[in-house]
C-alpha cells in the first residue's frame, strides 16, 4: 500500500493524538459531573479545527521540501477533503448522541463520561477499519464499485427516512440487554454499574447509562461503515485516510457540546449529509471512467453542507415568525 507516511510521521502523529487526548480527557469539561457551557464548547471546537488545519500546514510544509509542490499541493487537498467529509458526516453521529441522552433522559452533567468513552471506540474502530479497508483495495480494486453502491444507497436513504425518529423503545439491542441483565430504572450519578442486595446476596445491576453507552458504540460502528468508504472517493493512502477521520472525530465531543442546545436549528442538515453520500458515491463508481478533480469534490461538499446550514436557519427563522404575523 503506497503512503507519504514515514515511520516518524506516524510516531509523531500518534503523539499528537494521545496528547489531544489527554487533554480532552482531563482538560475540557473539567472534573465529574461538569456541565460543559456553550461558550467553553465553542472554545474547545475552535481549538480542535485549529490544530487540525495547523497539521495540513505543517504536513504541506513537509511535502513541499520533500516530495516538490505539486505532491504537497495534491496530498493536503486531500486531507482537508477528507477532513470535511468526516467532519460533516461526524454531524449525524452527535444528533444520535443527542435523541439518545434525549430518550433515557441522561442529564447533561452525566454525559461526558460516556462521550469520552463513545470517542476513544470511534478512534479504535475507525483505525482497525480504515487498515482493512486499505487492504481490501490493495487487493480487490472492485470494492471500490460495492464502497460506492453503498454510499449510493445510504445516502438516498438518509434522505427518503430523514425525519423519521427510530423506535428505540423497541430497539432489539436494549431488549436483549434488558433480557440477559438486571437493570435499574434510575441513574446512579456517572456509574454504569451497581451491586444491590437480591435474595440475601449481592447481585450487579446495570444502569440506564450502560445502555446509553452500549449504543453509541453501536452508532459509532454504524457511521463509520458509512462515513469511512466516503474518504475512499478521495484517496487510499492511509495516512492520510487515517490522519484525516481522527482529527474530525477528536473534536467530536467538543462540537456535541456545542449543538447540544442548537440541534433542532438544523432540521435540513440530515437532507444535506444525504446528497454528500449520494455525491461521494457517484464519484466512486465514475473513479474508472473520469475521475472527479478533489478540489472540485471538496467544493461541492462545503457548498452542500453550507447550503444546507443556511436553509436551515432560514426555515427555523420563518417558523419563529410565522405566529408573530399571523397574530
Amino acid at each position: 500500500m503506497e503512503t507519504i507516511g514515514t515511520w516518524w510521521m506516524w510516531a509523531g502523529f500518534f503523539a499528537i493524538v494521545l496528547v489531544m487526548l489527554a487533554i480532552d480527557l482531563f482538560v475540557v469539561g473539567g472534573g465529574k459531573q461538569h456541565r460543559v457551557s456553550f461558550k467553553e464548547a465553542a472554545t474547545w471546537s475552535g481549538i480542535w479545527v485549529a490544530v487540525s488545519f495547523v497539521f495540513a500546514g505543517a504536513l504541506w510544509w513537509y511535502l513541499d521540501g520533500s516530495a516538490g509542490r505539486e505532491v504537497a499541493n495534491a496530498k493536503t487537498l486531500e486531507y482537508v477533503t477528507g477532513y470535511l467529509i468526516e467532519k460533516s458526516l461526524a454531524v449525524d453521529n452527535v444528533f444520535v448522541w443527542l435523541m439518545l441522552f434525549s430518550f433515557f433522559a441522561i442529564p447533561i452533567e452525566l454525559q461526558k463520561r460516556v462521550l469520552i468513552l463513545g470517542v476513544l471506540g470511534a478512534i479504535v474502530m475507525r483505525t482497525i477499519m480504515i487498515f482493512a479497508g486499505v487492504w481490501l483495495i490493495a487487493k480487490f480494486h472492485w470494492i471500490l464499485y460495492v464502497f460506492g453502491a453503498f454510499l449510493l444507497i445510504t445516502g438516498v436513504k438518509m434522505w427518503v427516512f430523514a425525519d423519521q425518529k427510530p423506535d428505540l423503545g423497541n430497539n432489539p439491542v436494549i431488549k436483549w440487554i434488558r433480557k440477559h441483565m438486571n437493570v435499574t430504572d434510575e441513574l446512579h450519578g456517572e456509574r454504569f454499574f451497581v451491586m444491590r442486595e437480591q435474595a440475601g446476596k449481592l447481585v450487579r445491576y446495570a444502569t440506564p447509562l450502560f445502555l446509553v453507552l452500549v449504543l453509541v458504540e453501536i452508532t459509532d460502528l454504524i457511521f463509520a461503515v458509512d462515513s469511512i468508504p466516503a474518504i475512499f472517493a478521495i484517496t487510499t493512502d492511509p495516512f492520510i485516510v487515517l490522519t484525516s477521520n481522527v482529527f474530525a472525530i477528536l473534536g467530536l465531543r467538543a462540537m456535541y457540546f456545542l449543538l447540544a442546545d442548537m440541534a433542532d436549528r438544523f432540521s435540513l442538515l440530515k437532507y444535506g449529509l444525504a446528497m454528500v453520500l449520494v455525491f461521494i458515491g457517484v464519484k466512486m463508481l465514475l473513479i474508472d471512467l473520469y475521475k472527479i478533480p478533489v478540489l472540485f469534490s471538496l467544493g461541492v461538499v462545503a457548498a452542500i453542507i453550507f447550503t444546507s446550514i443556511v436553509l436551515s436557519l432560514r426555515k427555523d427563522a420563518r417558523a419563529g415568525a410565522g405566529p408573530q404575523a399571523g397574530g
